[in-house]
């Protein structure tokens, strides 16, 4: 199937496998590439010298196209996007917005720039900036997200600007891709139905969580760093949602030493990224200090297996997940479907005016 993503970053199919932080590293990455989709690389929970040997890893499995993503604000984000630049990564994708500058060093290497948004403006002020492509993430989609569903934010989107999007955000089949291309998106990109496939390196103990789990057992809770995160609902969850103020910073100045020691960033540095994170948002210096619990929560369930220590972030979709294919399986899976649905689909009467 032939659309303006897959013309624009030369995958076969119109499926992204987007970058979640501790799960999509090179093998996940290399084996949906494999498949035809685009993958993407995750590389805020790794140093600088992880993301150019994840980098060169995922170029060992596979001659196909792939991606990195990036947070923006990151203090970092410059020596990153050099190594994207130095290792001919085909695309950077942003969870945030990123700068006019960071847009321009990238197009003139010739990277494609496809950031994530969560709202019209965002979308526009990228696309006026030079980005190639936006991913589109309604209210539906796991980790950090909005209030909007897609189905409302995509067509305001795909009106908005003349650039390729994708619809993210409560997606995990063929009937999904066709409803998103006929609301004008140029492919679906999909989080946790590519975290709950046999290439997904997820323990197996957490994946089994996921797949037990119920539309209704999904949340958004603010209790992890002070922004509405979706997650499946644990123990733990209920638990930091109950811990009083004090109990929950005291955690939270453990786990950010905790993630200062893995990612060998100094305080200042973890301060400066603290200070980016702040800005433009209504965030108090408790909640910056909260985001550090993040990444080694994360990293507790989907690293170690420790859902009892970690949070499993999460899009809705997980609730209607029965099974683990691999990622050729997925991706044909998702194409078969899409097929189908576009051929049952009536044609229009010819008696009707136009």
């Amino acid at each position: 199937m032939e659309t303006a993503l897959t013309r624009l970053v030369g995958v076969r199919h119109p499926i992204v496998q987007t970058g979640m932080g501790w799960v999509a590293g090179p093998r996940l990455v290399s084996a949906t590439a494999n498949a035809g989709a685009l993958g993407i690389l995750a590389s805020a929970t790794m140093t600088l010298d992880q993301l150019r040997d994840a980098v060169r890893e995922v170029k060992s499995r596979t001659d196909e196209p792939f991606g990195v993503n990036l947070r923006a604000d990151a203090g970092d984000a410059g020596d990153r996007v050099r190594i994207i630049v130095d290792e001919d990564v085909r695309v950077a994708s942003f969870a945030l917005a990123p700068s006019r500058e960071l847009i321009a060093e990238l197009k003139e290497a010739g990277v494609i720039v496809v950031p994530s948004i969560g709202a019209r403006r965002h979308a526009e002020k990228v696309a006026a900036w030079g980005a190639d492509a936006v991913i589109v993430q309604g209210g539906e989609g796991g980790g950090h997200t909005g209030e909007v569903a897609t189905t409302v934010l995509l067509p305001q989107v795909v009106d908005a600007v003349d650039i390729p999007v994708v619809a993210a955000g409560g997606f995990c089949d063929g009937r999904g891709l066709v409803a998103a291309l006929a609301y004008g998106a140029a492919g679906i990109a999909m989080g946790t139905r590519f975290l709950l496939t046999s290439d997904s390196t997820v323990p197996d103990a957490v994946k089994a969580k996921y797949l037990a789990a119920t539309v209704k057992d999904i949340t958004v809770t603010t209790a992890v760093d002070g922004l509405p995160h979706r997650m499946l609902r644990s123990e733990l969850v209920d638990s930091l949602e109950r811990s009083g103020r004090t109990s929950t910073l005291a955690r939270a100045v453990r786990r950010a030493a905790g993630f200062r020691r893995m990612s060998g960033l100094s305080w200042s540095q973890m301060i400066r990224d603290g200070l980016a994170m702040k800005h433009g948002k209504d965030l108090s210096w408790s909640q910056v200090l909260l985001a550090a619990n993040t990444p080694m929560l994360l990293k507790s369930s989907m690293v170690d297996g420790r859902t009892d220590l970690g949070v499993m972030a999460s899009g809705q979709v997980a609730g209607v997940i029965e099974d683990l294919p691999s990622c050729a399986e997925l991706v044909g899976r998702v194409m078969a479907e899409a097929d189908v649905t576009l051929g049952s689909l009536p044609a229009p009467d010819a008696s009707l005016p136009a």
